[in-house]
């Protein structure tokens, strides 16, 4: 499937399971992110609509256990924690290796530029703040404490 895959897209995932799948993404222009996601979190990501439901804040993402750091770290994993320069080096490495030429980073559309703090669960959307589905509105604290909680 990688040789016929043609739909850029902006992939943020847990785990690569192949630089191959690395290649076939950034080969049309799309970006790949490696990202960890603790329990709590992932379980807001899966179903979110069940998540603003239930009325609580959301949660600021965990850092990776020791173990999984240097997972997220290394530009070859595209790891979200990892160098974006060294990111850059690693994809015309890549290129090179697979045979095909990178896209104009200036031709890229502005979605495959974005980037979410590595606390950040949802996109847009800060840790600490509460979706109210209901009356369609977004709830901030503004208490010192609980920002900086949420932002630690």
């Amino acid at each position: 499937g990688a040789d016929i895959f043609s739909t850029p897209i902006n992939l943020e995932i847990q785990w690569v399971s192949s630089e191959l799948a690395i290649a076939a993404i950034e080969r049309c222009g799309g970006v790949i992110t490696t990202r960890y996601f603790d329990p709590v979190s992932l379980s807001a990501l899966i179903d979110a609509k069940k998540f603003f439901e239930r009325g609580e804040p959301i949660p600021r993402c965990e850092t990776p256990p020791i173990n999984a750091i240097e997972y997220y770290t290394d530009p070859k994993q595209r790891g979200y924690l990892a160098n974006p320069d060294i990111i850059r080096e690693e994809r015309q490495r890549l290129a090179q290796k697979y045979g095909y030429k990178l896209p104009d980073p200036s031709k890229l559309s502005q979605l495959f530029r974005l980037r979410k703090d590595p606390r950040q669960i949802f996109y847009g959307l800060e840790p600490g703040w509460l979706v109210n589905l209901k009356d369609q509105t977004i709830l901030k604290p503004t208490d010192k404490k609980f920002q900086t909680f949420y932002h630690s």
